[in-house]
């Protein structure tokens, strides 16, 4: 048998001026199994409610949940900075080994920094990216080098 979440079974004798007067509780019983599934019944009383009646607290009600709106995160490119002291061998180490490029693609962003000044290694999220600036730091002040990385929102 289905139950419908909006009426609440009581057990016990049936209120004075219900729709049970006259029946006894088991009779009760199975008339609202059998009644429950196209009719809306005040919680408290086991009344039939009308559309109409206001919705007051206390009353069992059958809730929608609405799914959420989600939204995408936003994203940040990291950026190598030229400097005229880290070796471009270096740079192409960095570029292989923190952002996993192939080592044509890890040159030709090496020039790219080279020439133009900056150039960019990746977009990720911000967790992500922070990360990997972090890392590039690491790594270049472990070995001494001044390379700058930087991330700005894309």
């Amino acid at each position: 048998m289905q139950l419908m979440k909006n009426v609440r079974l009581r057990l016990g004798e049936p209120p004075a001026g219900s729709i049970y007067n006259g029946l006894g509780r088991q009779q009760a019983t199975l008339w609202t199994y059998r009644h429950r599934r196209s009719k809306s019944y005040d919680s408290r009383t086991m009344t039939e409610r009308k559309s109409s009646d206001p919705i007051v607290e206390g009353q069992d009600l059958a809730v929608e949940e609405i799914a959420p709106k989600l939204k995408r995160p936003s994203l940040y490119r990291v950026i190598l900075l030229n400097d005229d002291y880290t070796p471009m061998e270096f740079v192409v180490e960095i570029l292989e080994s923190v952002f996993a490029m192939e080592r044509n693609r890890a040159t030709r962003v090496m020039l790219e920094v080279h020439t133009k000044g900056r150039g960019i290694c990746g977009v990720f999220t911000y967790e992500i990216a922070e990360t990997k600036v972090a890392q590039v730091m690491g790594i270049a002040e472990q070995q001494q080098h001044p390379l700058l990385c930087t991330m700005e929102e894309s």
